[in-house]
């Protein structure tokens, strides 16, 4: 007999028929307690899950007490009570490495569509604005060799210091944990703290996982450090960001103008000033949003939980030390 798994998510038709061909499968709709008490017994007997969007709690884990692995088909993992798990001694899945170039074109996407207006300018073409030569109220401002500053050098840095460098000839500052030898060494990037990053930067972009200790990192402090021309970028996660500061800040002229694909509550609120703001970008969380970059993160979560399930945590485990 084929062992329990828990799907979440819907997957294309072969994937599913991958996950079969190991698993028993059970799809549901979400993680609602409601969902849970519906099919009380297949959670219970479930020793693998698979999806993403949803919390993974202690409560959740309680229902679940057969299970050895969780995959999530995302490389964020904050939905997920990591501790809670480590206890249990579950595997924790991600797919780190299936939309990197993806999400950093997104984060070039943002840094070119507000340095250039892009969005605000073409919404008034379609508005029937330009009715003459365009002046000086529809420029927007050069990116080339301005000067980058990445905050978070994993593999999305990288491969945006990448576009930005051999691209459009931009000086890279970055700040890390540690010193990435690789970007300094390629792209000529300069390890600095925050500080003189946030002083330095033309373009400032956030590219940092949500944790305790990155929750709220940018508050006003940080902005009023920036050039009242730099830009603010944010693919990262949301609540990285004090969001009532950042808006004050572009309404103050603390900073110029931002690109944001990630908010602290999403979907945004139609409320948000964020959306009355001419000098914001935002999009409705896209970074990895692209037909082949979901297919192939929705694949590699469905090898990481049949990996994990055999033994296999060499790679795309966040906890390899419970196996």
């Amino acid at each position: 007999m084929k062992p329990s798994v828990i799907l979440y998510k819907t997957l294309p038709d072969d994937l599913l028929q991958r996950l079969q061909d190991h698993f028993t499968v059970t799809q549901v709709k979400n993680l609602r307690p409601d969902t849970v008490e519906q099919h009380a017994d297949a959670f219970a007997q479930a020793v693998g899950l698979l999806g993403s969007s949803e919390k993974v709690d202690t409560a959740l884990l309680e229902k679940m007490p057969a299970l050895r692995a969780t995959s999530t088909v995302s490389v964020g993992y904050d939905n997920f009570d990591v501790d809670a798990l480590n206890a249990r001694k579950i595997l924790l899945m991600h797919t780190p490495t299936a939309l990197t170039e993806t999400v950093a074109d997104t984060l070039m996407t943002l840094v070119l569509s507000t340095a250039r207006r892009v969005v605000d300018v073409a919404e008034r073409v379609k508005a029937g604005e330009w009715t003459k030569s365009i002046g000086p109220d529809w420029f927007g401002v050069d990116v080339h060799h301005k000067t980058l500053g990445i905050v978070g050098m994993g593999r999305i840095g990288m491969a945006l210091a990448q576009r930005a460098h051999f691209g459009f000839n931009m000086p890279i500052l970055y700040n890390a944990r540690r010193h990435h030898e690789e970007a300094e060494t390629r792209f000529n990037a300069r390890y600095c703290d925050m500080d003189t990053l946030l002083q330095e930067a033309d373009f400032v972009c956030l590219i940092l996982p949500l944790t305790d200790e990155t929750r709220h990192l940018f508050g006003a402090e940080q902005f009023k450090k920036m050039k009242s021309s730099a830009i603010f970028i944010n693919a990262g996660r949301g609540p990285v960001v004090d969001e009532p500061a950042l808006i004050a800040a572009l309404k103050n002229g603390d900073i110029h103008a931002a690109g944001l694909d990630v908010f602290e509550k999403e979907p945004l609120p139609v409320d948000s000033p964020l959306l009355s703001l001419p000098n914001v970008v935002a999009l409705p969380h896209i970074g990895s949003a692209t037909h082949e970059t979901r297919y192939n993160m929705a694949a590699t979560a469905v090898d990481n939980l049949i990996d994990a399930l055999n033994g296999k945590v060499e790679k795309n485990c966040v906890n390899p030390q419970v196996a």
